[in-house]
């Protein structure tokens, strides 16, 4: 074995962490007789030779090694490898992605190419792991030919020959999913594969083929799922709570359970069983493979059938933009008496509601009632759901408020590293408005470490938080100003802020008048933020202002100037420093003087002829803003508009911003653009800011605002769009 392998140059290549060196001792880890070797082997491969799915020349040399290993029958957890090869060979470039290669990244490219081909080239042995002795070793195979095989009616035809004679349920699952990945891959073969799948999704077969069956046609032929494939998929996960694992399969995948069987299923509060606890006992696994194989069985210890999970999610992904159809399923699955059935729909309830538009009144009551359970892990998987929903959190405004109530110990969340944060359930009702979360807020606000995110808490709750303000401004005027002040300031100046709360104004300028050179800058644009939305209240800071604008072109001279506007209303005094600001070296900082200027409205029309000039900036974000400051300090739409629509269409993510213009400007007038534009946004299903692979924590707030923007714009609130 290993023929050859000392003859390689390795140490002329690198991997992601420098030469390559290493590579020949990690390639015999793998084929040792230590399983803790064997980990770290594997562990080292991932981790820099093939690290984060990259391909380095080293990478290319190690494949013939690795398919050496595979075909020994001696090795042990040949599995693993054969999913290293997948992964390797396995990484399509489409023409989108080429056209978007810098010089940089031709090279690898030109190695991804290099990998498809070597690893293809000798796909041909995973046709003889197909039945292999070890299981591991078939539970690969499936995919690993579905994949990277040249000859994809041979492996279909193969996975269909196997499945009646396959004895292990989750390999036979591996067969039906490779079934789908094959006809994904090769269109032309879709049909031919969508007719197997829609048998094997017939009565005739165990619950948990059904399934799968069901899951790659919503992947590969949604059209032929049936009719009523939330009461199927519904009875499915019935039978498989009912069923002992296994007991219902016999070898050619069949069982002649009934669907109507009851369910016997463990309780909410049951033991998840000695599998948990042994992980427990056998200590933190080292490598980061271990940590993965490690919460996968922690993840898994317990369920009847494991998998049920990743099939639903894949159903769920197949299904797309059936929102119906995948919120009568979750909120079916919601119901369930198991445990872990519900903790698995409330993680997808969330990716369903942070990526489609639509009613969802019920599911988010349903995801509510799950901060009753008993189980922390299912109670603190909901709340986390509900934080992220804000105003769509309604439903579960009660539930949220008895969770808050029942456990005060949660209400701040302390960690190793970093300020302590609000507990999730307090700030998804405090995002609400809801005057049940201020008990909790008060508390945080006495502690000697404020959270870092109660000022943003406090916004939300708006007027109803004006009882904290004296505990902000007592607290605040406690600060002391050193290097660490901005960290504990911040969070009480955004609260002061949100509630403009002019009595503090004193507190304030003591921050403005001391911050320290660490951090100063950002702390002097808090303190001055504050300043300016306490407006004529904040009277006390005028000749501070003043002496602060004398440095126009400065980023503290912008942010003192709008202050002074806010706070005196000298227009006189702020323009110059405002016009100046526009030839910051920064866009962010020619944007902020942009704003500025805006909120000046008529009082700033002698600097429209600068604001047009930007209307062509590179900048998107400094057009837009330049676009909508015109508007304002001229009164005219005619130019700004267009800026704004071009905008809405190259980035997504502008459109808040320009919504919130429009809205102002009422310049949807019927069969305008801008009227077209915006009907077109009620429209869609998709959020605009959807990402496939990530999200952010603010993006269904962001796309319900831009939902309520669009509504105002329109002449006569027309349409309601697809959420309610």
């Amino acid at each position: 074995m290993f023929a050859g392998i000392d003859e390689v140059d390795w140490a002329s290549m690198e991997h992601a962490y420098g030469p390559a060196d290493d590579v020949p001792g990690l390639l015999r880890g793998l084929a040792s007789a230590d399983p803790a070797e064997r980990e770290g082997a594997l562990d080292g491969m991932y981790g820099a030779v093939h690290h984060q799915g990259d391909v380095y020349a080293c990478t290319l040399a190690c494949i013939p090694f690795l398919f050496e290993l595979v075909a020994d029958p001696g090795i042990q957890d040949r599995g693993s490898i054969v999913e290293l090869l997948t992964s390797i060979g396995g990484i399509d470039l489409d023409e989108d992605d080429e056209e978007e290669l810098d010089e940089e990244e031709i090279e690898g490219a030109a190695n991804y190419a290099m990998a498809a081909t070597a690893v293809t080239a000798g796909a041909g042995v995973f046709f003889e792991l197909i039945a292999d002795e070890d299981p591991g070793v078939r539970l690969a195979a499936p995919l690993a030919l579905a994949t990277l095989h040249g000859q994809p009616v041979r492996v279909l035809a193969l996975l269909r020959e196997r499945l009646p004679v396959e004895p292990d349920e989750e390999v036979r699952l591996a067969l039906v999913e490779a079934a789908g990945r094959v006809a994904l891959r090769h269109r032309p073969l879709a049909g031919q594969a969508a007719d197997w799948l829609s048998r094997l999704a017939a009565e005739s077969y165990a619950p948990g083929l059904r399934l799968a069956a069901l899951a790659q046609l919503a992947r590969c032929a949604p059209d032929a799922l049936p009719g009523d494939v939330v009461r199927v998929v519904a009875g499915l996960l019935r039978r498989l709570r009912a069923t002992p694992a296994g007991a219902a399969d016999g070898e050619d995948g069949t069982t002649g359970a009934d669907e109507a069987d009851p369910v016997v299923t463990a309780g909410p509060g049951d033991d998840p069983g000695p599998a948990a606890d042994a992980t427990e006992e056998q200590g933190a696994p080292v490598t980061l493979v271990g940590q993965l194989r490690a919460l996968s069985a922690a993840e898994s210890a317990g369920r009847t059938a494991p998998w049920t999970a990743d099939l639903l999610r894949t159903l769920h992904v197949g299904l797309d933009d059936r929102v119906a159809d995948r919120t009568a399923l979750l909120t079916d699955q919601l119901r369930s008496p198991d445990l872990r059935q519900r903790i698995d729909a409330v993680r997808m309830s969330a990716g369903l509601i942070r990526a489609w538009r639509g009613s969802y009144e019920e599911l988010v009551r349903l995801v509510g009632e799950q901060l009753a359970a008993p189980d922390p892990k299912l109670a603190e998987a909901a709340s986390h759901v509900l934080e992220e929903l804000f105003g769509l959190a309604a439903p579960a405004a009660d539930a949220l408020a008895a969770r808050v109530a029942a456990d005060p110990g949660a209400w701040v969340k302390e960690w190793a590293s970093g300020p302590p944060g609000l507990g999730s359930a307090v700030k998804a009702l405090a995002r609400l408005g809801d005057a049940r979360a201020l008990p909790a807020l008060a508390a945080a606000l006495e502690r000697p470490e404020v959270p870092h995110d109660v000022g943003f808490a406090i916004g939300y709750l708006g007027a109803a938080a004006a009882p904290l303000a004296g505990v902000l401004r007592r607290r605040l005027g406690e600060i002391a100003l050193d290097e660490g002040a901005y960290d504990r300031a911040n969070p009480l100046l955004s609260g002061l802020t949100a509630l403009r709360a002019g009595e503090a104004a004193p507190e304030v300028l003591r921050v403005l008048r001391g911050a320290p050179e660490y951090r100063g800058e950002w702390l002097r644009t808090s303190a001055l933020r504050a300043l300016g939305s306490f407006g004529p209240a904040a009277h006390c800071a005028v000749p501070e202002l003043r002496a602060l604008i004398r440095r126009p072109g400065t980023a503290a001279a912008t942010e003192a100037a709008q202050a002074l506007w806010a706070v005196d209303g000298d227009a006189e005094a702020v323009l110059p420093v405002l016009v100046e600001g526009l030839r910051a070296e920064h866009a962010h900082e020619r944007r902020s003087a942009v704003t500025a200027l805006g909120g000046l409205g008529a009082r700033a029309e002698a600097a429209a002829p600068r604001l047009r000039a930007l209307l062509s900036h590179d900048e998107l974000w400094l057009r837009v803003d330049a676009a909508i400051a015109l508007w304002e300090v001229s009164g005219r739409a005619e130019e700004s508009v267009p800026v704004m629509l071009a905008a809405w269409e190259k980035n997504r993510h502008v459109r808040v911003r320009v919504a919130e213009c429009l809205a102002r400007m009422g310049a949807a007038g019927a069969g305008s653009d801008a009227a077209h534009v915006l009907r077109a946004e009620l429209a869609s299903v998709r959020r605009h800011n959807a990402m496939d692979g990530g999200y952010g924590s603010h993006d269904t707030y962001e796309d319900e605002k831009l939902l309520a923007l669009c509504r105002q714009a329109l002449p006569g609130n027309t349409g309601k769009g697809p959420t309610t």
